[in-house]
């Protein structure tokens, strides 16, 4: 799009028209279109719950007076009188207005006053004569014009992508999209308070790093103008948690933003939300337990029970969740016994009699049973279950399992077909780490572009000794998706990557 296209004066409809000669009209009264501040004393859901119950006459007898404020969502007149629905963050409540309680000049107002406009009403409460609650307004206050019309219906298929494109609009039009505007943060408050709780220490670790670490994905990259380096948007906070391990905190967890060059669909966004916690003399087990008491805690925080649907799935968060090897789940469905040694090619005979198709970087047995897992495994996990017993070749920084070196004390926990927790043992013995780094600059070269980088200073901090440690990563979006019913990340992204119209 040229420069000029995007500075071109769009033309107005004609409601944008008589919209714009409103806001003159409102100057030529005297009145600012776009207000100041306004002190107002209740918000509607501090009025509705608590008074609704109210009688008629007892509001008469005992007057109660409010000021409230909000966005006009229903009007109509009646000649010298009218009503109106104001919208504010806890809901809309009914405006009664009569011109010859708020006078001519406010009356002329809410004459000229559109959908959309905001007001500040000061009054007392009352019952109409259908019972419902409102407010008797004895001053009106203009706060703000809105030179668009809010749309007509702003919901369904057609509508998607206008919808997350402006969300303003559809956190206006839209109650599930409030809903869940005002249910995120407080999931994210509930998580602070379990971890806390657990006697951790939330910290903060840089979003730029020089070297690529702690997770397999593409990253984004930038540029330092006065350092002259290249930059890498982080992947994962994990070595930097660890290094904090290392330094005697014990105890650490952050939630923060990660950033990922890779594929976005209804569970994956560019720039996405997790909590990672990380906790000495812990391991794998450990991480189990601190995560199954994560999802009973918040549950019960936010929602008030474990007991949740989830498109039409009933999940108990309370129960205690499936624990299964990854071998084990893979031979429940396909009869493979992947425990059993087995060389390359006898793996790569079944992956191809399975119809699973080997990359160049698939290059040992562990690649395939992940494969195998990823194609016959994963979807069927429906119930909360961690699945852990990695092969060592997907898992860098992982320990290895005692009693067989082919895997790790690796776990992620599946619900509902999908990915929600990433768990360790970690791997602290210096030398281990960095083969393994090595063996990820070997996959680089053979193409893989989510393999990690070698950095040689978090070697040099295993040097000084980690003690045992069990980390665990959450991705809290898709935690949100789950507790508030959603099917696609982008419900729960208030502003989630778009690509720009042209």
């Amino acid at each position: 799009m040229s420069e000029n296209k995007k500075n071109k004066q769009p033309k107005l409809s004609e409601q944008e028209k008589v919209r714009r000669q409103k806001m003159q009209d409102l100057i030529d009264m005297g009145v600012d279109p776009f207000g100041s501040a306004f002190k107002r004393t209740h918000r509607s859901d501090q009025i509705i719950p608590v008074y609704m119950d109210k009688t008629k006459e007892e509001l008469e007898e005992n007057p109660i007076p409010v000021t409230v404020a909000g966005r006009i969502m229903t009007k109509r007149r009646m000649g010298k009188a009218g009503f109106m629905h104001i919208q504010d963050l806890g809901g809309r409540i009914q405006i009664y207005v009569r011109k010859d309680v708020v006078g001519d000049d406010a009356y002329e107002i809410f004459k000229k006053n559109d959908l959309g406009d905001i007001v500040g009403i000061s009054g007392i409460l009352m019952k109409t004569d259908h019972g419902d609650l409102a407010v008797r307004a004895q001053e009106y206050t203009h706060l703000s014009k809105s030179l668009r019309p809010l749309p007509e219906k702003f919901h369904g298929l057609t509508d998607t992508e206008e919808r997350f494109r402006r969300r303003y609009v559809d956190l206006i039009m839209n109650d599930e999209a409030r809903k869940i505007a005002v249910t995120r943060p407080r999931i994210v408050r509930a998580i602070q308070e379990y971890l806390d709780g657990q006697g951790l220490i939330e910290v903060e670790t840089p979003v730029l790093n020089t070297i690529l670490g702690g997770a397999a994905a593409r990253p984004f990259e930038t540029h330092h103008n006065t350092l002259d380096i290249p930059l890498y948007l982080r992947i994962a906070t994990e070595l930097p948690l660890k290094r904090l391990i290392v330094g005697g905190l014990e105890g650490v967890y952050e939630i923060g933003r990660l950033f990922r060059n890779e594929g976005m669909d209804a569970t994956h966004n560019p720039e996405f939300t997790t909590v990672e916690a990380y906790v000495a003399y812990s391991d794998l087990h450990g991480m189990m337990d601190l995560i199954e008491g994560l999802f009973r805690f918040v549950s019960n925080k936010v929602l008030g029970t474990t007991v949740i649907d989830y498109q039409g799935t009933e999940l108990d968060l309370g129960k205690p969740f499936r624990r299964v090897k990854m071998t084990e789940a893979i031979q429940e469905k396909t009869g493979i016994n992947f425990e059993e040694e087995m060389t390359f090619e006898q793996a790569a005979a079944l992956a191809a009699e399975h119809g699973i198709e080997l990359e160049k970087k698939h290059n040992s047995v562990g690649h395939i049973i992940a494969l195998f897992f990823d194609k016959y495994v994963e979807e069927t996990l429906k119930e909360p279950t961690f699945v852990y017993h990695y092969p060592i070749e997907i898992s860098p920084l992982a320990k290895k399992n005692a009693e067989d070196p082919r895997f790790t004390d690796r776990y992620e926990l599946f619900i509902m077909g999908h990915e929600y927790a990433n768990a360790f043992s970690e791997l602290n013995d210096p030398i281990d780490q960095r083969e393994r780094f090595e063996k990820q600059l070997e996959l680089r070269d053979l193409g893989d572009d989510e393999a990690n980088e070698m950095d040689v200073d978090y070697v040099e901090a295993l040097e000084y000794g980690m003690p045992p440690t069990g980390g665990v990563g959450l991705g809290i979006d898709r935690f949100v998706m789950l507790l508030t019913n959603q099917t696609t990340i982008r419900e729960v992204l208030l502003f989630p990557t778009m690509k720009p119209l042209d």
